[in-house]
């Protein structure tokens, strides 16, 4: 899947690309109900919420083969390297939950501080890619975005390990209250299947669920393979070190892998 022009130029001026249903229902359908099934097992890679609820599932392309074939699609791959005009490695791979009522904040804060901070990331050449497992609607805490924020570089933060279970480089209220008078919010919302990216020091957050509308996202970062981590601090599980390029799987091999596991289950 190749990117236009119009869409590179919007990335680069913008910060951010939302490709709505860029994943089919029977693609969804199979990640969702696998997704669901993860958060029920007990392993260090599941952070909860202060509720219980889940909040995080890291790595789950190295124990789960849908998730395994997503984090290897050329849908994913191809406008990346696009973009980055090389090959990629899988620097960070999560699934976020906001559980429905129960989903907590996500303060304002940049991506790339944490890589550069925490994991040794020389430049912000890696990209967030996002993709809807559930719908997500204005009112059950979508992302939200600070356009062209991601030309401010690397913006001082502070470490906040108190206000939820995952800790956070936050940017402070008052940059962000400039930032936004500058390039305002937007909250890409849509379908399951929407493919949302964005740039690294884009400044985003989003705000707590009280609706009895669950929100599953999964989080790829994809780096470029020169800009590989230095001085890793965290878990393998969280912060890759292995640098290996990505192949990207055939096109229908999500597909495929949909059919059998629904052949499976009936």
């Amino acid at each position: 899947m190749k990117l236009s022009d119009a869409q590179i130029r919007h990335f680069h001026e913008e910060g951010w690309l939302f490709l709505p249903e860029t994943f089919t229902p029977e693609e969804v359908a199979c990640l969702r109900e696998e997704a669901d099934a993860i958060y029920r097992e007990h392993r260090p890679e599941i952070w909860r919420e202060k509720s219980g609820a889940p909040r995080t599932a890291f790595a789950a392309h190295t124990f789960n083969e849908a998730f395994r074939l997503l984090g290897a699609h050329p849908r994913m791959i191809e406008p990346i390297e696009q973009v980055f005009g090389e090959k990629l490695y899988m620097h960070q791979f999560k699934i976020n939950a906001k559980a429905a009522f129960t989903g907590d904040v996500w303060q304002w804060h940049q991506d790339y501080g944490t890589w550069l901070r925490d994991d040794g990331m020389p430049e912000p050449r890696a990209m967030n890619i996002a993709v809807f497992l559930d719908e997500v609607m204005p009112i059950n805490g979508p992302l939200m975005l600070i356009p062209r924020s991601q030309k401010h570089g690397n913006l001082a933060a502070g470490h906040d390990t108190s206000t939820t279970s995952y800790p956070l480089w936050t940017i402070t209220d008052e940059v962000v209250t400039k930032l936004v008078q500058d390039g305002g919010i937007v909250a890409p919302t849509g379908k399951p299947g929407g493919l949302l990216m964005f740039h690294g020091n884009l400044v985003h957050g989003s705000a707590p669920n009280i609706t009895p509308y669950p929100r599953k996202i999964v989080y790829l970062t994809l780096n470029a393979v020169s800009n590989h981590i230095r001085k890793p601090t965290r878990p393998e599980w969280i912060a890759h070190t292995d640098f290996t390029p990505i192949e990207p799987v055939p096109d229908d091999a999500l597909a495929q892998y949909a059919r059998r596991y629904r052949q499976a289950a009936e």
